[in-house]
């Protein structure tokens, strides 16, 4: 039977273990209010009542959480819900098996972003990076000014770019978790983002010999990759995974199907005399592989540059120029040549609205002239040798190294 005293701390701190087991210790001052010691000496306080008829223990915390006065306060704000008809425990339970992030995340993976999104592999590794400690918080639970504290201190440690897209992502989540009526607030709206500078890097005339001088050092198939990427201004993913029925010599064209665009619509790419010769270089390396980048002559591609392309800045001097960068630098010299946004558009493959309304009555020609311009002007900018109408492919740099 529980032993009855009024409790103090002193009297709480000087209670014995018992040697197996445990002990109970009623409050004097508070109904209710019961000490429960362990043998390995724990002291938990718990609120005793009758919750819809039935004697219930409410645990209010340890002795090492709560002061005695503390526990006597906890104790009568619960007795007070109790009487108001309330169920503590039950609501307890009802909070512990509410949803955390981590399983939305899950959800919204499997069931969203992987059927829809492409660039779901790097939500994944943001999620995994940036957002961890919300992934075992209860979805209710989160609130702005911590979404707010958390933006800006991934800000100052991992800079406003990256703090932005976590938060988009997070932000994401919480609005999927809406959808399912698990919260009616996105606690991610009243906190503003970082200003961001779009990054306007391109290829400057005077860096372009720079530039296809350094190509050589990236070896083999990086150099050939790197180019198509320029002379086609084509995002890297495409390019690495081109395949040889995606082609056409005759009409010089290249069409990456829906289902590797952006915005899941054929792009049809003009393809300007040098990259026309590339291709033809590269049909006697890849064998019978269905890929223009193919490992070893294998039915798998190539996808991570990252050592070659550090290779060519580093040749090159270009240490901030980016692999994306490649793709603005065909777009800048069309403009540079006086193309129109709409021609300019069109060869990227652009997916914005009112771009793709204007040129969709284009045809390709006007699209190709402006293409072979641009890069026939990179060509003459960087000293590269033009025979014909198109450009001397650029000497192997050695290795075959697949993986960058």
């Amino acid at each position: 039977m529980p032993q009855a005293f009024q409790f103090t701390e002193a009297k709480v701190k000087a209670l014995e273990s018992p040697a197996n087991g445990r002990e109970y210790h009623k409050d004097s001052r508070f109904p209710g209010l019961q000490l429960c010691v362990t043998e390995t000496g724990t002291r938990t306080y718990y609120l005793v009542k009758r919750v819809a008829g039935k004697p219930t223990r409410i645990r209010l915390g340890t002795a090492e959480q709560l002061s005695v006065e503390q526990a006597r306060t906890a104790a009568a704000t619960i007795a007070g819900e109790v009487a108001c008809g309330r169920d503590p425990l039950s609501e307890r339970r009802k909070r512990l098996a509410a949803p955390t992030l981590d399983m939305v995340w899950r959800q919204w993976l499997e069931g969203h972003a992987k059927p829809r999104k492409r660039s779901w592999k790097e939500d994944e590794r943001i999620y995994r990076k940036y957002l961890g400690e919300f992934h075992a918080r209860r979805i209710a639970s989160i609130r702005p000014v911590e979404v707010a504290q958390w933006h800006v201190g991934l800000g100052e440690s991992s800079g406003h770019v990256q703090a932005n897209r976590a938060k988009s992502l997070l932000s994401g989540l919480l609005n999927y978790a809406i959808r399912l009526e698990i919260v009616i607030v996105n606690p991610c709206r009243s906190v503003p983002s970082f200003p961001e500078q779009s990054r306007e890097r391109f290829l400057l005339p005077s860096e372009m010999k720079a530039f296809f001088d350094a190509l050589a050092a990236a070896g083999e198939p990086w150099h050939d990759l790197f180019q198509l990427s320029l002379f086609t201004g084509a995002r890297y993913g495409n390019v690495a995974s081109m395949r040889w029925d995606e082609v056409d010599f005759d009409r010089m064209t290249w069409t990456i199907p829906a289902a590797k665009a952006k915005a899941d619509r054929p792009i049809i790419i003009a393809l300007p005399p040098p990259a026309i010769v590339i291709l033809q270089g590269r049909q006697g390396l890849t064998g019978e592989s269905p890929y223009v980048f193919a490992i070893n002559g294998t039915a798998c591609h190539v996808r991570t540059p990252w050592k070659a392309w550090d290779r060519v800045r580093a040749a090159s001097g270009l240490h901030n120029l980016r692999i994306h960068d490649l793709r603005r630098s065909l777009g800048s010299w069309q403009a540079v040549a006086g193309a129109s946004l709409a021609v300019i558009g069109a060869s990227l493959g652009h997916a914005d609205l009112k771009s793709t309304q204007t040129y969709a009555r284009l045809t390709l020609e006007p699209v190709r002239q402006s293409v072979d311009s641009a890069v026939a002007a990179m060509l003459a900018a960087g000293g590269v040798k033009l025979l014909e109408g198109h450009s001397e492919p650029v000497e192997n740099g050695g290795g075959n190294e697949a993986n960058g």
